[in-house]
């Protein structure tokens, strides 16, 4: 998709601008016109109109698409609108997200589709396929109303906003085209319906609204152009207010009158106004709310307006009335058709505005025409006011009016009366510098006058320079004079250094470190210390603004001398085109002569060619059959290569035959190759499984030998128990004891007479606890035994147990041994393998070869028969035919016998060899087995 840009004017291709990949349905420019902005379906693009380039690129995803993305106006901020209904707000210079709107109501929410700003860019409007509409206040950032529109609007299609003059940009009329083909145009702060247009039978497709809000422009569903008029759509709203006693009476239809007559645009003919019968348009006032707020506040302005006014008028219009710039409506001024040349800019906007402003100056008064240094002069106030060359037109004829008088009595050398007002305020000033410019022979021609005609834009950046202006147009017309003096001043240190008159030019036509502040304050300080006889503000008028109506008649030059100027150009012109009319006579004459001295040439060209020709053709004939002749000797020659070729074919075909086989043998071998190392991967398989379950089994000792240990510490457990309950019965038995002997005592004293019975029967109970005491003595004593022979078991277990130990590690130091002498074992036998592998890749070939020379003994004797049947003379062909390839196989056939015993003998061996290795395998996988058997027997015998 490409953007196309055109000149208005010249109608010439300006730029082209590409980088969409679908087509482009908005288009947004910003106020500056500088930026603009272009949307499409999947991406918004930002440029710059000044350089036609691409700054930035809004890329989305695909399941979020782009309704519409554009500048807010008179601001700096830029809103995009995606189809799932958010909508954000960006900064335009460092596209910094500044704010995002939060979701509608879900009582009231619907797909936007269209969207539309009032002027002041405070008030957004967004609708779609529903019949609400939602007013957004982007100050607030929320939604402040929703506005129902009649039920039979079932779907809005477009929004715009009314523009008054004298609203200062908030719009209260809104129009809303729904998709029955009628647009309503209503008041968004009463919600009243103001007026219509469209109808049921004749709908409106698209409709736009002019800048000025005067007048309506609608394509209708027929094709038709409709141009409506706002003033006399809203006559019955702008009347005064009615009285205050008023007949109520029926509204009477307004009938269709001459301004109302539809003209349809053909091309040919002049097509006459169609009947309103049939093509009436209806406007309907559907209800009359008169209020002050509508009333026709033009009667109220005063003869004159004032600042602010004039800035309202500007921001409702978009321009001032058309009569102050009939200058620029003139066009480009002959003077500079051509300014491209001199002044190349890079940016064509800013030099077609130069032009513009520059040819509107010449059309004002005829000394700018051949004004030098105008350009230098308007260049920077052009570059500010870019965007409107009526304010930039103006302010220029201000400046030279009022700040460049007396510039133009020596035209068109530099005004020296100026000069010289400069020159003597610098010598009351400075006259140490001053002196320094004589002694070097530098004028003020030099260090004053290309400050001048440049306004100081060479010598100061953009906004040094709008610093500058702000106090030279706040100020006198002198102190544009007095800056120049300030400048050399606070620049004295540089230029007193400065010897050379390159080194001054230099320093007066580039930008230089200096503080424009302190230039200013200098220009205020010489401003009130010069004295009055040198004060250029005695020469110089006081400001006059421009005239009203029409601007003024600038004549402050030597008219005599642009006159004669004038004159002689016009002269020169002249000279020119006769000059010019004499040398087209001229060239068509000799043009003439050149045609028919051309046409007499080709003639007799045509005459020799026709002898050549002639001759060419007999030489033709004579090559032709020179070529016949050539042709059967190469026909000859190719039917020789001809058979040469099937003979070498022949052979090739052989020869990959053979190579054929020979790779069908090889991917034999490649075969076996690949079986007998599967069966090495799987013996290391086996291996690395079989010390896999080994260490398994280790593991399994290990545990083993833990549950033994703990048996035995639950073993010593129970027998300390035991013997803690022995000791508590003993401790119990001589408690016993004590209180039995007690109550015998007591008994004593109480029973006399049963003395001798309790003792006797105390006696027998002594003896009998001392013969449980030597029990229990004995069954401790026979218990220590027990225990002393368990601990020799326990350290003779310990000592078989470390003797397992050592046996387990010497039987792993053997397996490693091992190991490692089967690596290498293995590693001879692979080495061996290779070269079983070569051999048998000899056998292989011996017999391939054997087998060939069979096959060819064969066809021998197969075409010997047959030689006894066909004539000779074919039967010595076929021999000849084969000869090569039955000698290839006789020399083959010639092998040693003995190189054929060793490859059988060695084909073998190798089936020797590799039985003896599986041998050894399994044997190595017994032993270990074996082992790691003895190891899990040894404690199993020491538990039992």
């Amino acid at each position: 998709m490409v953007l196309t840009c055109l000149e208005t004017v010249t109608k010439e291709l300006v730029s082209w601008m590409r980088g969409h990949e679908s087509s482009v349905f908005s288009i947004s420019v910003h106020a500056s016109g500088r930026y603009a902005i272009t949307t499409s379906s999947d991406t918004a693009q930002l440029w710059d109109l000044d350089t036609f380039q691409r700054k930035r690129k809004l890329n989305i995803l695909q399941s979020v698409g782009i309704q519409k993305v554009f500048f807010l106006p008179l601001s700096n901020t830029i809103l995009s609108c995606f189809k799932d209904n958010s909508i954000f707000a960006w900064e335009c210079d460092t596209l910094f997200c500044k704010y995002q709107l939060p979701a509608p109501p879900e009582s009231s929410s619907i797909l936007y589709k269209v969207f539309a700003v009032t002027r002041d860019g405070r008030v957004l409007a967004a609708g779609g396929k529903s019949n609400h509409l939602h007013l957004w206040c982007l100050e607030a950032k929320q939604l402040f109303r929703i506005i129902q529109m009649p039920t039979k609007v079932r779907a809005i299609r477009h929004l715009e906003f009314l523009p008054d003059s004298f609203d200062a940009g908030s719009n209260q009329a809104l129009g809303v085209l729904s998709q029955d083909g009628i647009m309503r145009f209503i008041n968004i702060q009463t919600c009243k319906l103001l007026f219509e247009i469209g109808s049921l039978d004749e709908g409106i497709s698209s409709s736009v609204i002019s800048p000025h809000g005067r007048y309506i422009a609608c394509v209708m569903e027929n094709g038709s152009l409709n141009i409506y008029s706002v003033q006399a759509l809203t006559q019955e709203i702008n009347k005064p207010p009615p009285p205050l006693v008023k007949v109520i009476e029926d509204l009477p239809k307004r009938k269709p009158t001459s301004g109302d007559l539809k003209i349809k645009v053909t091309s040919g003919r002049v097509q006459r106004p169609a009947k309103s019968k049939d093509n009436k348009i209806q406007t309907r006032i559907l209800k009359q709310d008169l209020t002050s707020h509508f009333e026709n506040k033009e009667n109220e302005l005063s003869d004159g307006l004032n600042k602010k006014r004039l800035q309202i008028l500007l921001k409702g219009y978009g321009e001032y009335p058309t009569k102050y710039s009939s200058l620029i409506d003139k066009g480009v001024h002959m003077a500079f058709l051509n300014l491209q040349r001199q002044y190349p800019i890079k940016s064509r906007k800013l030099l077609r505005v130069l032009q513009r402003t520059l040819s509107a100056l010449a059309h004002w008064s005829a000394i700018f025409s051949d004004t030098p240094y105008l350009p230098l002069l308007a260049f920077p106030f052009v570059k500010l006011f870019q965007n409107n060359q009526l304010i930039c037109f103006e302010v220029v004829a201000t400046l030279i009016t009022n700040w460049c008088q007396h510039w133009f009595e020596y035209f068109p050398n530099p005004p020296i009366n100026i000069l010289s007002m400069i020159e003597n305020v610098l010598a009351f000033h400075d006259k140490e510098l001053l002196q320094h410019f004589i002694d070097n022979d530098v004028t003020s021609q030099l260090y004053a006058w290309p400050l001048l005609e440049t306004v100081f834009s060479e010598v100061l950046t953009r906004e040094e320079w709008l610093k500058l202006f702000d106090n030279v147009f706040s100020n006198h017309p002198s102190f544009l004079l007095m800056t120049a003096v300030a400048y050399n001043i606070c620049s004295r240190a540089p230029l007193l250094n400065c010897n050379r008159k390159d080194d001054f030019e230099y320093f007066f036509h580039h930008r230089n470190n200096l503080d424009i502040s302190v230039v200013i304050r200098e220009v205020y300080r010489l401003m009130s210390t010069t004295p009055a006889d040198i004060h250029p503000e005695n020469v110089l008028s006081g400001f006059v603004a421009l005239t009203k109506g029409q601007y003024p008649v600038f004549n402050q030059y030597p008219k005599f001398i642009v006159d004669y100027q004038t004159q002689e150009r016009e002269r020169i012109r002249n000279d020119e085109l006769e000059y010019l009319r004499e040398r087209q006579t001229i060239e068509n004459m000799q043009a003439e002569v050149d045609q028919q001295r051309a046409e007499d040439e080709a003639w007799c060209q045509k005459q020799e060619l026709l002898h050549k020709a002639e001759e060419a053709r007999r030489e033709m004939l004579l090559q032709e059959e020179e070529k016949m002749i050539q042709q059967r000797q190469r026909l000859a020659a190719v039917k020789r290569e001809l058979k040469i070729q099937e003979m070498h074919l022949q052979d090739a075909a052989r020869r990959r035959l053979l190579k054929l086989q020979q790779d069908q043998q090889e991917m034999e071998l490649k075969r076996l190759d690949d079986e007998i190392e599967r069966k090495v991967n799987m013996r290391d398989r086996e291996i690395a499984t079989t010390a896999k379950d080994l260490e398994i089994r280790h593991l399994e000792l290990e545990t083993q030998k833990r549950l033994y240990e703990k048996n035995l510490t639950r073993n010593q457990e129970t027998v300390a128990k035991e013997m803690r309950q022995d000791i508590d019965a003993y401790r119990r038995k001589v408690d016993l004891e004590e209180r039995s002997f007690h109550r015998l005592l007591e008994a004593d004293q109480t029973q006399n007479q049963k003395a001798q019975k309790l003792i006797e029967e105390n006696l027998a109970k002594a003896e009998q606890a001392c013969l449980n005491t030597e029990w229990q003595i004995q069954a401790l004593q026979k218990q220590r035994r027990e225990d002393q022979q368990r601990n020799e078991s326990y350290q003779e277990m310990a000592k078989l147990l470390r003797e397992n130990r050592r046996k387990e590690m010497e039987v792993l130091n053997a397996m490693m041994w091992n190991e490692a002498q089967k690596w290498k074992e293995a590693e001879e036998k692979d080495f061996q393998l290779k070269s079983e592998k070569k051999a048998s890749a000899l056998s292989d070939a011996s017999r391939k070869w054997f087998l060939e020379k069979e096959l060819d003994d064969a066809l021998e004797h197969a075409e010997h028969i047959h030689n006894k049947v066909v004539p000779r003379c074919q039967n010595e062909r076929v021999t000849s035919s084969r000869l090569p390839k039955t000698s290839q196989l006789n020399d083959i056939s010639e092998m040693d016998s003995s190189t054929w015993i060793s490859l059988s003998q060695r084909e073998a061996q190798w089936d020797t060899v590799e039985r003896d290795l599986l041998g050894r395998v399994r044997n190595l996988r017994q032993r270990l087995t074996a082992q790691a058997r003895s190891r899990c027997q040894t404690p199993r015998l020491l538990a039992t």
